[in-house]
């Protein structure tokens, strides 16, 4: 009897845990692909985030640093067209109040980041993007990330000529 109890209880915590396992990356990221220059889509995503009244925080060139650090790591794929991928980071002062004001906790998921890049394998295709917040705590924590959300997509999508 007492085996079946841990067998059950090992059952029900396997059961658990994979309800807890994180999203993958497809249900947690969201992209827009455009066959628009490089340049041209970083710069429809740097107006999509200034025409809003935001102001970006940080610009990353990811890609520029991967393929000047390339050699020194030993890397031999090359993972962006001429280097182009670049993550912006912004927020917003009207959207992170409200989430924050619904959870303090979600401090977290400030500054938004939304990202461009074109993939070496698929040169001439840009993908833009950003990566979904988690809509969690109380239902107005919920509604007040899905805000924030709508707006990433807005931008994405803009910046795709998506829209």
């Amino acid at each position: 009897m007492k085996r079946t109890a841990i067998k059950g209880g090992a059952i029900a915590l396997l059961f658990a845990g994979l309800a807890a396992m994180p999203a993958t990356a497809a249900e947690t990221i969201t992209s827009y692909e455009t066959d628009a220059p490089f340049d041209e889509v970083r710069q429809d995503l740097t107006d999509a985030i200034v025409n809003r009244g935001y102001v970006i925080d940080y610009e990353a060139f990811v890609g520029e640093m991967l393929a000047r650090t390339g050699g020194d790591v030993g890397a031999e794929k090359t993972l962006f067209q001429d280097g182009n991928a670049n993550v912006m980071q912004f927020c917003s002062a009207v959207l992170s109040r409200k989430a924050m004001e619904a959870d303090i906790m979600n401090l977290s998921f400030c500054p938004y980041g939304v990202f461009v890049y074109e993939n070496a394998e698929t040169a001439g295709t840009v993908t833009v993007g950003f990566r979904r917040l988690d809509e969690i705590g109380s239902d107005e924590s919920k509604a007040a990330i899905g805000e924030i959300n709508a707006v990433l997509d807005e931008i994405a999508k803009e910046a795709a000529g998506a829209e």
